[in-house]
């Protein structure tokens, strides 16, 4: 990547170089001076670049970007993903674009967090970055955001207003505003951005994005300039859940850099359970949403209710009072501690209520903030104790979507309404999924489906159901059924999954499946075994097969299903089976060998019945009938 060099001044929202401006302000338009060399036009990477750049340039919003890569830099990394995957090696974000944040580093770039005298050029990128980038992914330059990522609207930026890409008269949302309109202008594929209070997710809700928020600690921080230490995310904005999810994948990693650094623990569930309880909020803790957003709000709990979930309210006031502390309480002293000292010694180019924000959390002392946080601790006590039972809580994203005239006649309280919502999330540690739900009032509308700690799959399993009756897909596709299993990706968010293949009482609908559900384990699909086996039913209760091993290619192939579940949980289910049933090796007729439900039949006396015959335990089942 080419060094910027001068950074004395403030630099310009254009494509290729931060340029000198005499300390003035982005607002006019630039052209694309450089061209890719003819011979490098060729693959898809170049072309998807080139396209970035074409976009980038017919877009009306040049408050987007606070630096853009140089086009031959950008062409040049493409041209070599495209020599590298074409020589056969495995990059599974080859080609895509993406936006960093001007608060996360990108070696050679540099990082204003906002605030034009704050740049530095970090000699390496950030840890998540550096993943991305590893995976084939190309940063196409920094993007703007609410200085020093303080603020819900994207209006707190000396680098300009950055407006909403779908609803240009309303606000971006912030403060990850710029890599939101980035992506929902179409110019990048996806785009990075921080979360304290909401700064990952409302501006997915006012750009019709999706917008994850992991739990604090799976991704890491490293080379992110912090805003609130304790409780800042780095996560991840894109135009569809499937983009996001696989992006969060590669971004998700421990880093001895980061000391807030977590993986995942034990006992991680790797699925939403199909008849999943979802909390909502009361109708007194929906107040602040007008008639159609609320209209908004219950269509998406009923696309919820489609699913197979159950919903029901809880009180929402620990969570809305844990919220105030933030910034009315003695939490906002780590904004003080994160820029308070740099803004006091830099007020040209700071923003006012950004200033206003950081004097007063100077002001705090060290009784309040440990006053705060004990209020914490017990607010925290007290809203999990109201999610006991649920496996969710679904929530407007934000009330409304205010108009750039409102944000400017209004700021703080704008912004504090903003946050009712999502404030919340990171002081209790949880993660959440933002996801659209339609227009409002002449805005976007969008709801969070919120979950504990480390439950992050659960949250995206239940947005997928929930995006899948949305855009009309057959109820089916969502909640599943007894024959196809249930309606969940295969392939999960965490890495911990280990394949388990079962063959009778934990089939999907069986009477034992419930066991699997309640550890977490996720439905792979269908599977049959190699021509290796016999199935024997054994007269328990509830009736269960016994899978014996017979000399290979003397068996018959056997239906079963394939899930995954931790190592954690598979321990769990082995304390739970009984003789003469035991986990061992199963041969599956695509030739992989994984731990399944297996048994050895009796040396002497009775012989279970053979049922192989069958080619299955339900298609025995039925017979019966």
């Amino acid at each position: 990547m080419t060094p910027v060099t001068d950074l004395t001044d403030v630099p310009t929202a254009s494509a290729g170089t931060a340029l000198p401006g005499s300390g003035d302000l982005p607002g006019e338009t630039m052209t694309i001076a450089e061209t890719a060399p003819a011979e490098q036009v060729s693959g898809p990477a170049v072309r998807r670049v080139l396209a970035a750049f074409e976009a980038l340039d017919a877009a009306d919003h040049p408050e987007v970007w606070t630096h853009v890569r140089p086009v031959a830099d950008v062409v040049a990394e493409a041209a070599e993903i495209d020599a590298r995957v074409a020589a056969g090696e495995r990059l599974p974000l080859a080609g895509t674009v993406f936006g960093v944040k001007d608060n996360i580093d990108v070696a050679s770039l540099p990082t204003t967090a906002a605030h034009p005298a704050y740049a530095r050029v970090p000699a390496r990128s950030a840890s998540v970055v550096a993943q991305l980038v590893g995976a084939g992914a190309l940063v196409l330059g920094k993007t703007n955001l609410d200085q020093f990522a303080t603020g819900l609207t994207g209006s707190r930026s000396p680098y300009g207003v950055v407006r909403s890409a779908v609803v240009p008269e309303r606000v971006s949302g912030g403060s990850s505003s710029g890599s939101a309109v980035a992506v929902g202008l179409g110019i990048v594929d996806f785009a990075l951005g921080t979360d304290t209070a909401g700064s990952g997710r409302v501006p997915a809700a006012f750009n019709g994005l999706v917008g994850i928020k992991p739990t604090l600690g799976l991704v890491p921080k490293d080379g992110v300039v912090p805003a609130c230490e304790s409780f800042d995310c780095v996560t991840v904005l894109a135009p569809t859940l499937d983009t996001a999810r696989t992006v969060l994948g590669h971004m998700t990693a421990t880093s001895p850099l980061d000391p807030s650094s977590r993986s995942w623990p034990a006992g991680t569930r790797l699925a939403a359970p199909q008849a999943a309880r979802v909390a909502v909020p009361r109708d007194e803790d929906l107040v602040l949403l007008s008639a159609e957003s609320r209209t908004r709000f219950d269509e998406a709990r009923e696309r919820l209710e489609a699913t197979g979930a159950t919903t029901a309210p809880i009180d929402l006031t620990p969570f809305l009072r844990a919220a105030s502390l933030l910034y009315d309480g003695g939490l906002v002293a780590e904004r003080y501690a994160a820029y308070g000292e740099f803004l006091a010694g830099h007020p040209e180019h700071a923003d006012p209520t950004v200033a206003r924000i950081a004097a007063a959390a100077g002001e705090v002392t060290a009784a309040e903030y440990l006053a705060a946080q004990s209020a914490l601790a017990e607010y925290r006590l007290e809203a999990m104790a109201l999610l006991e039972g649920f496996d969710a809580l679904l929530a407007p994203t934000a009330p409304e979507h205010p108009t750039v005239a409102a944000v400017a006649a209004d700021p703080l309280g704008t912004n504090a309404r903003l946050g009712t919502y999502t404030n919340f999330v990171n002081l209790f540690d949880m993660a959440g999924v933002a996801v659209p739900a339609g227009e409002a009032d002449g805005g976007l509308f969008g709801v969070s489906l919120l979950v504990r700690a480390f439950d992050d799959q659960v949250a995206l399993d239940l947005a997928e159901r929930m995006l899948a009756v949305g855009s009309g897909a057959p109820e089916s596709a969502a909640a599943g059924s007894e024959a196809t299993g249930p309606g969940t990706p295969s392939t999960p968010y965490p890495t911990t999954g280990t394949s388990l293949v079962v063959f009778g009482a934990h089939l999907t609908g069986e009477p034992l499946n419930g066991d699997l559900v309640a550890l977490g384990a996720r439905y792979v699909g269908p599977v049959e075994t190699a021509p290796d086996y016999r199935m024997h039913a054994l007269a328990t209760t509830p009736a269960k097969p016994l899978l014996a091993a017979v000399a290979p290619g003397t068996g018959t192939r056997l239906a079963g299903e394939e899930w995954l579940l931790t190592p954690h949980g598979l321990g769990q289910l082995l304390t739970t089976i009984p003789r003469p049933l035991a986990l061992g090796a199963v041969t599956l007729d695509d030739g992989r060998e994984v731990v399944g439900f297996v048994g050895s039949l009796p040396a002497t006396g009775d012989v279970p019945p053979d049922v192989s015959h069958h080619g299955g335990w339900r298609t025995y089942r039925a017979s019966l009938a």
